[in-house]
C-alpha cells in the first residue's frame, strides 16, 4: 500500500473516530429535551401554528446529523392539523460551522394529516394573513412519509375521503421566496407516491402510484396507476398553476375490468356482468369545481362487448311490449347513465328497477356508450346497445354543471336506424320526468310483428333515421 494511500485512510478513520466520539460526548453531556421549549417556540413561529412535542428529543450523527422528534403534533386555529409518531430532521455539517442551521432532510413515520374546507372556503391549514404573507425560500434534499394517513373533508357539501397506508418520497424540493399566494408557481420537486387504498363512501381505489415532476409552477404526474373496479388502470395529470387560472388536462384508461364491480354501488343484486373499456380525456380550467364543470371539454367512452345483463330477457319484454306497455326503455338506459356518468346522474332515479325481482337475462352483444364534453356538457356520440334480436339507442345530452338532463330520447330501433318507440327524459337529476312511451305507429297488427327486426316503419322504406352509429343490427 503507498504511502498516500495509508495517509488518506488514516485520516478518513480518524475521522470518523473524532465524529463517533462527538456523538458519545452529545449523548453523555447535552440533554436535547432541554431545548424542546425552545424547538416548539421555534417551529410555531415559522408555521405560524402551535407545534408540540409529546415526546422526547434525540440527537444522532449516522447516516448523517439530525434531530428526532417524538409524538408531534401540528394545531392551527384549535384544531388538529397534523401528527406524527415520529419525524427525523437532518441538519447539514457545514453551514455549522459559520453558525447557521439549514435543515437538508425531513422524514415522518406515521403521519396523520386532516384537511378540511370549512362553510367560508377557508381551509384549516390557511393563516388569517395567507392571503398577503410572504414565504421565504426553501431548498430541501428531501422530504419523505411512510405509513400516512390523509383524511379530506369538505363541510360545505360534506364530501370527503380518507387515503391510508401511504408512502411519499419528494426530492429537490426548492421554493423561491414570495407570496404565499403564488406558492404553486414558485414550487419544484419531483417525487412518488403510493397510497394502499382511498376511500369515499363506498367507492374505493387501491394500490395507487404515481410519479410527480413539476417546476415554474407546471406539475406532471405520470404514470398514474390504480386497481379500480377489479382491474389495474392508467393515466396521467397535468396541472398549469403558472397562469392566472389554473388549466388541468386528465387521461385515464381503464381497459377489461368487471361491468358488476361499477353496478355494486348502484345496486346490491347482481344487475350485470362482463368485461368493458372506460377511458376518458377531459381538459378543466379554474379555481373552484363549478368553474372546471363549465371549462371542461373532452371525451369520455365506455364499450363493451359479449354482456350479460340479469334479471330481465330484454327481447321478450319487447316482444310483449303491445299487452303491456310499462315496459320502460328509460330503465334500459341504466347502462348508459351508470357508464361514464353513473355515480352523477343515477341519484334521483332508479334506473336499475327494472332488474330488481325479475327472472331471465340478456345477452348484450355490444354497448356503446361514446361522449363528448363542451363547457360541461355531455353530448351523446355513439350511444347504443344490442341484443340478440333489438337495438336501442340514446340521444341526447346531460349538463352536469346544473345538473339536468337536457332533451334525452331512448328508442328502439329498426334495421335501417328508425326509432319504432321513444321515451324521453327531462329535468333535474335529483327529480327528472320521464314521459310516457311515444308508439310511433299504430298497434294494430301482433308486437312481434311490429316489433321484428327490418321492418319499414313506412310505405317505401323511408323514415327519419334517429340512430346511425357503429353498432349494427342483429344479423
Amino acid at each position: 500500500m503507498s504511502k498516500p494511500l495509508k495517509i488518506i485512510l488514516f485520516a478518513v478513520g480518524g475521522l470518523v473516530v473524532f465524529l463517533v466520539l462527538v456523538a458519545v460526548a452529545l449523548h453523555l453531556f447535552v440533554d436535547a429535551n432541554a431545548y424542546k421549549p425552545r424547538l416548539e417556540a421555534a417551529a410555531s413561529g415559522v408555521l405560524g401554528m402551535e407545534v408540540r412535542v409529546g415526546g422526547r428529543v434525540g440527537i444522532g450523527f449516522f447516516p448523517g446529523l439530525h434531530v428526532t422528534l417524538q409524538d408531534v403534533n401540528i394545531r392551527n386555529r384549535g384544531a388538529d392539523l397534523a401528527s406524527a409518531k415520529q419525524a427525523s430532521v437532518g441538519i447539514d455539517l457545514l453551514p455549522l460551522l459559520y453558525q447557521e442551521v439549514q435543515i437538508g432532510k425531513i422524514a415522518l413515520k406515521q403521519p396523520r394529516i386532516s384537511i378540511e374546507r370549512d362553510h367560508d372556503g377557508k381551509y384549516n391549514f390557511e393563516k388569517p394573513e395567507a392571503a398577503g404573507g410572504m414565504l421565504p425560500a426553501l431548498n430541501l434534499a428531501s422530504v419523505s412519509f411512510s405509513d400516512a394517513t390523509l383524511l379530506y373533508l369538505d363541510k360545505p357539501s360534506g364530501e370527503g375521503f380518507e387515503a391510508v397506508n401511504c408512502n411519499l418520497s419528494t426530492r429537490r424540493l426548492r421554493l423561491a421566496e414570495g407570496k404565499s399566494s403564488d406558492l404553486l408557481k414558485h414550487l419544484s420537486f419531483t417525487a412518488e407516491l403510493a397510497c394502499g387504498e382511498i376511500r369515499k363512501n363506498d367507492f374505493m381505489v387501491s394500490d395507487l402510484k404515481l410519479s410527480a415532476d413539476g417546476k415554474n409552477g407546471v406539475f406532471d404526474l405520470k404514470p398514474i396507476t390504480m386497481h379500480l373496479f377489479g382491474a389495474q388502470g392508467s393515466g396521467s395529470i397535468q396541472a398549469d398553476f403558472s397562469g392566472a387560472v389554473p388549466i388541468y388536462h386528465v387521461r385515464y384508461s381503464l381497459p377489461q375490468f368487471p361491468i358488476e364491480e361499477l353496478f355494486k354501488a348502484l345496486s346490491p343484486n347482481k344487475v350485470a356482468e362482463g368485461p368493458m373499456d372506460f377511458s376518458v380525456n377531459l381538459s378543466l380550467q379554474g379555481k373552484t369545481v363549478n368553474e372546471m364543470l363549465q371549462t371542461a371539454e373532452g371525451e369520455i367512452s365506455l364499450r363493451g362487448e359479449n354482456l350479460t345483463l340479469k334479471g330481465a330477457d330484454l327481447d321478450l319484454e319487447f316482444a310483449r311490449y303491445e299487452t303491456s306497455q310499462n315496459f320502460n326503455l328509460v330503465d334500459v338506459g341504466a347502462f348508459f347513465f351508470a357508464g361514464p356518468f353513473g355515480m352523477v346522474v343515477t341519484k334521483g332515479y332508479n334506473f336499475a328497477s327494472i332488474f330488481q325481482g325479475s327472472e331471465g337475462s340478456s345477452e348484450i352483444r355490444i354497448l356503446v356508450s361514446d361522449w363528448k364534453i363542451e363547457r360541461g356538457v355531455a353530448h351523446s356520440q355513439d350511444v347504443a346497445m344490442a341484443t340478440k334480436q333489438n337495438r336501442v339507442a340514446l340521444t341526447g345530452r346531460l349538463d352536469l354543471l346544473n345538473q339536468r338532463f337536457d332533451d334525452v330520447t331512448m328508442a328502439l330501433i329498426d334495421a335501417q336506424g328508425c326509432a319504432m318507440v321513444r321515451q324521453k327524459i327531462h329535468g333535474p337529476f335529483q327529480k327528472p320526468v320521464v314521459e310516457k312511451p311515444n308508439i310511433l305507429m299504430s298497434l294494430a297488427g301482433p308486437a312481434v310483428r311490429l316489433l321484428k327486426k327490418g321492418r319499414d316503419l313506412f310505405p317505401g322504406g323511408e323514415c327519419e333515421v334517429f340512430y346511425a352509429g357503429s353498432v349494427t343490427p342483429p344479423k
